[in-house]
C-alpha cells in the first residue's frame, strides 16, 4: 500500500513539473519559425501620436555637466554656443585650468609681462600694485605649483547686445610657498607644507570674435 502511495506522489510531482516547464518554456511541435517581435514606435512617434511637441536632441551635456539644466547660467552658455557653435564648456574648463596655473605663478614670481594679454586693465593694475608693494618691503616669494584640486563653473552671463560672455570659475589650487625678507630669512610659509589656494576668477570674451583668448577680468575668493 505504501508503495502505491509513493508512486502516486511521484506521479503527481512529475505531472506538476511537466506543466511547470511547459508554462515557462512553451511547447514546440515540429519546425517552428522564430518569433519576430513587431517593431515598436519610438518615443518621438508616440509623442507625436498623442499630440506632444517633439523636441530633437535633448539636453546639451557639455552644459549640464557643469551647471543645472534650467539655470540662467545654462541659458547664457546656450547663447554663447548659438553665436559661436565651436565653443565648448569642457574645452574652456581645460583652458581655464592651464590659465590658472600660468597666471597664479606669474603673480607669485612677480613676472606678469608675459601674461599681460590675458589680463584686463583693472586686473593687471591690481597685480602690478601687489607686486610693487612686496618689492617695497623687500619681500620675495618662492612658490611651486602642485596642481588644481577642484575646478567648477560658478556662474555664466551673456550680453546679447555686445556678444560679451563672462564665465566665473571657482578654483582650489595646491602649492608650496615661502616668503623671504630682504635678508633671505623665511617670514612666512614652508618649503614642505602644501597649502590650498582658493580663488574665484571671472573670464570674459566677445563670442564670435577673431581673438580666441579669454581675459581675466575679476578675482576674488
Amino acid at each position: 500500500m505504501s508503495n502505491i502511495v509513493q508512486l502516486l506522489v511521484l506521479a503527481a510531482i512529475a505531472v506538476f513539473l511537466i506543466l511547470r516547464l511547459r508554462s515557462v518554456l512553451g511547447t514546440r511541435e515540429g519546425y517552428e519559425k522564430p518569433r519576430v517581435q513587431a517593431p515598436q514606435p519610438d518615443a518621438a512617434s508616440r509623442n507625436a501620436r498623442h499630440g506632444f511637441e517633439v523636441i530633437e536632441g535633448g539636453p546639451d551635456t557639455d552644459i549640464t555637466d557643469h551647471v543645472p539644466e534650467d539655470s540662467p547660467a545654462a541659458q547664457a552658455m546656450t547663447e554663447m554656443k548659438r553665436v559661436e557653435p565651436s565653443f565648448g564648456v569642457g574645452e574652456f574648463i581645460g583652458g581655464a585650468r592651464g590659465a590658472y596655473e600660468m597666471i597664479l605663478m606669474a603673480y607669485e614670481n612677480g613676472e606678469i609681462d608675459d601674461i599681460a594679454a590675458f589680463l584686463s586693465e583693472d586686473v593687471r593694475e591690481s597685480f602690478e600694485g601687489g607686486i610693487a608693494a612686496r618689492k617695497e618691503r623687500g619681500l620675495t616669494i618662492e612658490a611651486n605649483f602642485i596642481g588644481v584640486r577642484e575646478i567648477a563653473v560658478q556662474d555664466a552671463t551673456f550680453d546679447k547686445d555686445t556678444n560679451e560672455a563672462e564665465l566665473t570659475v571657482r578654483f582650489v589650487g595646491e602649492l608650496t610657498s615661502i616668503v623671504r625678507d630682504a635678508g633671505g630669512d623665511i617670514v612666512e610659509g614652508s618649503e614642505s607644507e602644501i597649502k590650498r589656494q582658493r580663488d574665484v576668477w571671472t573670464f570674459a570674451r566677445v563670442m564670435g570674435s577673431d581673438n580666441p583668448n579669454w581675459q581675466l577680468v575679476a578675482t576674488g575668493q
